[in-house]
């Protein structure tokens, strides 16, 4: 918290009169963000389509199962049902034959994109702004129109994607793309306004779920282009994303411990978990969800909601949520505290107080910082494992630490919530057990799934990265930066791409696991990249 811009002293007339003003002008600057009318809103493809869309998923039509849910009717849903009903039955029909006569592939408009090698991988990047860059929606099978132009991933995914977008923002910061980081800010509040939240995308099939609440860091980095007023002109969004997190944490019991993603600790204190409203198999993974729990002899609704939930926390998927090594079909997300969520929330507890100075409201200021200062003590309480030092998820029905070491344990550097003495550990195992050539692991642990070894990400290198400087370790995290950019610069000179992951552990190969092939773009990988370039002084000025 900076608290040098705290005046507790203010008069009460002059704090009267900037309530209403900033009132006023909160109003007057929301209505900027250009909202558009309600129109009808886009109905999910496995409730349009039902028994439909589960044939066509699990006959894989289309070899990735995203492929189906991103396709594009060509007439309305009701009449390709009708027409679907008369035809199925007779000897001729052909599943396939059918699937592309009434929809359209997904739209590619990178399709034509020659990398070309010659170029810096700076360059190169700067080249990939405009093919990711995609123009204001309008409705179109799953596709939940945004008003403003925006960053995709790349790959298969050519939608916005929600914590991917603050790491992007970082590149498009250093590339002096000030006003797409606007844009994306501003689309994210259209959500938040006209779906109570961020999902995890902006498609149909992910409103059951959101994804780590990155929403304030992205708010925090434009005030930082255009000052704090920018926390006053978005403190109504950030508090909607607040309650949307907290939603029934004050109905919460000794009997009644957990509901959606609030979770009641031993204490009495609110702790987070990740959650998804739905407990049936994701729509763009429905072959691979629905065989799994067919394997598993799990009930099959708690597996649904685990995977989900899963993919709510970006990690799906990872030995962080899974109760038996590494068994897949073993995975308990929904029993997890984990702890990059609750310093997210820390953060947006931080932000509202800091927005809420801007607009001149003392009491919320006083309210969100006591919010902060309780989850810091029960995060602390409950996620830092004493005999390891380090910061590791708790499973709150078991009353244990799940014991895996991951890279999650480095939020609390970057949000500034431990004390040296704990951070001076935690550098020590980033440095002797996630730091390999390339960068830092995700985990200590070889699954085969693509949040484990022997994977590093691009966000989790920036968490450490900036986590590590901000108590005193210059050194570490120069060396695991140049570690990355080396790894990044070497596979963009081989392959000719900037990739969605990348293998750290002393191979250029490129990286598996998963349930998709390597995807290329790549949006966050980019904008990572960018960033510890500049900050390591590697930038051509």
């Amino acid at each position: 918290m900076e608290s040098k811009h705290i005046n507790y002293k203010r008069t009460f007339y002059s704090f009267i009169f900037l309530s209403f003003w900033a009132v006023s002008q909160v109003f007057a600057q929301s209505v900027s963000l250009e909202v558009p009318p309600a129109t009808t809103a886009p109905v999910a493809p496995e409730k349009a389509y039902g028994e439909l869309f589960k044939q066509i998923q699990l006959e894989a039509i289309f070899p990735d199962s995203k492929t189906f849910v991103d396709c594009i009717p060509r007439v309305p849903a009701k009449e390709i049902m009708e027409q679907y009903e008369k035809q199925k039955d007779k000897k001729n029909f052909v599943l396939k034959t059918f699937v592309s006569k009434y929809f359209s592939l997904p739209p590619q408009p990178s399709s034509g994109y020659k990398s070309d090698t010659s170029l810096s991988i700076e360059a190169h990047i700067n080249t990939l702004w405009p093919v990711l860059t995609r123009k204001p929606d309008e409705a179109g099978g799953s596709l939940i129109p945004l008003p403003k132009s925006y960053i995709v991933p790349g790959g298969r995914f050519g939608e916005v994607y929600y914590w991917d977008s603050y790491f992007t923002m970082l590149g498009l910061q250093v590339s002096g793309k000030t006003a797409m980081i606007q844009n994306m800010v501003d689309n994210f509040s259209h959500l938040i306004e006209t779906q109570g939240f961020i999902p995890n995308g902006n498609r149909t099939y992910y409103k059951g779920r959101s994804q780590p609440p990155f929403y304030a860091l992205m708010v925090g980095l434009l005030a930082k282009d255009k000052g704090d007023e920018v926390l006053k002109k978005y403190l109504p969004f950030l508090e909607k994303e607040y309650a949307f997190w907290m939603e029934g944490s004050s109905d919460l019991s000794e009997s009644n411990v957990a509901h959606r993603r609030v979770v009641r600790m031993p204490d009495g204190s609110v702790l987070n978990r990740y959650w998804d409203d739905y407990a049936e198999p994701r729509p763009e993974s429905y072959k691979e969800d629905y065989k799994l729990a067919q394997a598993s002899g799990r009930e099959a609704e708690q597996l649904y909601r685990d995977l989900r939930a899963a993919c709510e926390s970006g990690w799906d998927f990872s030995t962080r949520w899974l109760a038996s090594g590494t068994d897949l079909s073993s995975i308990q997300t929904t029993k997890i505290i984990p702890i990059d969520l609750n310093c997210l929330l820390y953060n947006l507890e931080h932000t509202i107080a800091r927005a809420a100075i801007v607009a001149g409201d003392e009491n919320k200021t006083i309210q969100y910082l006591q919010k902060a200062r309780l989850r810091k003590t029960s995060l602390m309480k409950y996620c830092f494992d004493i005999r390891k030092r380090y910061y590791i998820d708790y499973n709150f029905m078991e009353k244990k630490s799940t014991g895996i070491i991951s890279m999650a344990g480095a939020y609390p550097l970057f949000f500034g919530i431990t004390a040296q003495d704990e951070a001076d550990r935690i550098a020590e195992i980033l440095e002797t057990k996630l730091l390999k050539d390339g960068g830092f692991l995700t985990t200590t642990t070889e699954s085969g799934q693509q949040w484990d070894a022997p994977n590093g990400w691009a966000p989790l290198q920036w968490i450490a990265y900036a986590g590590l400087k901000k108590y005193g370790y210059d050194d570490l995290a120069s060396e695991a930066a140049q570690r990355w950019i080396s790894l990044n610069k070497k596979v963009y000179k081989k392959t000719g791409k900037m990739v969605e992951k990348y293998i750290v552990s002393g191979t250029e190969d490129e990286a598996g696991g998963g349930e998709y092939p390597l995807q290329d773009g790549f949006g966050w990988s980019n904008g990572v990249l960018l960033r510890l370039m500049k900050e390591e002084g590697m930038l051509k000025k």
